[in-house]
């Protein structure tokens, strides 16, 4: 079985940032879903659609390496602590996932050190390889959402979540507004209520400045989409790095 997850770029050649994408894909390494559950995998429960292309042309554009997830958050989620709830889901809008179904604390533990545990493992070794190259770099989450929440359309374009370092999320805010995107901090989610778990869980362990980045899915949601959004975000991006001012 391969690795649960994907290194981008090379950690060692340097780079401003190092990326990592918690919900790359709807991938079930060793499951075949449920007939009923195809709609959920397919759909953001299953993972944040687009985020894995944005996040690979990030890596290359601003020369940068990346750690992606290569199995779906329906499995686990690795932005999650494992004590939460939501770590696992079991039933989704009242309907129960087969996936999930009579999921006993076993289970739940292998899944956790097949999954969720080498994937962050793989985020500590490719911030220590980044730093042993020398120089000062970055920690970004990039994820996706969903333009309508409950019946409700969500008007941002891009959200940056933090829940320390403002002064960096408020530069990059403005950094992408003058991409000519609607930008908003701490929104659709809050940082500050814990919804950053991995970014913040690396970054407070390696001392690095991190946030997350929050791109709504219908503007990256084919290659090609998330290409063209890569370049205008990986210029405001410069706004983020070690050497801005």
């Amino acid at each position: 079985m391969q690795a649960p997850y994907e290194i981008a770029g090379d950690p060692a050649a340097g780079g401003p940032f190092v990326l990592s994408c918690e919900h790359a894909t709807h991938e079930l390494p060793e499951w075949e879903p449920d007939a009923g559950d195809h709609r959920f995998l397919a759909e953001h429960w299953g993972w944040d659609i687009g985020a894995a292309d944005l996040t690979r042309a990030l890596c290359r554009l601003t020369g940068s390496s990346a750690v992606l997830a290569r199995f779906s958050r329906l499995v686990c989620d690795p932005n999650r602590d494992p004590a939460e709830p939501s770590f696992v889901v079991e039933a989704i809008e009242g309907r129960p996932l087969a996936l999930n179904r009579d999921l006993d604390a076993a289970e739940c533990r292998r899944r956790r050190e097949r999954y969720f545990d080498p994937y962050h493992a793989a985020i500590d070794r490719t911030l220590r390889a980044r730093r042993e190259r020398g120089g000062e770099f970055r920690l970004c989450a990039i994820h996706s959402f969903t333009p309508v929440w409950l019946g409700q359309a969500r008007p941002m374009e891009v959200g940056v979540l933090f829940d320390a370092f403002d002064e960096q999320a408020w530069r990059l805010e403005g950094a992408l507004a003058a991409e000519g995107f609607a930008v908003a901090l701490n929104a659709p989610y809050s940082g500050r209520d814990g919804l950053i778990y991995s970014a913040r869980r690396h970054g407070r362990a390696h001392g690095l400045v991190y946030l997350e980045l929050e791109v709504r899915q219908d503007l990256i949601d084919t290659p090609a989409k998330a290409e063209r959004i890569a370049a205008r975000i990986a210029r405001a991006l410069r706004a983020f790095a070690p050497s801005a001012p």
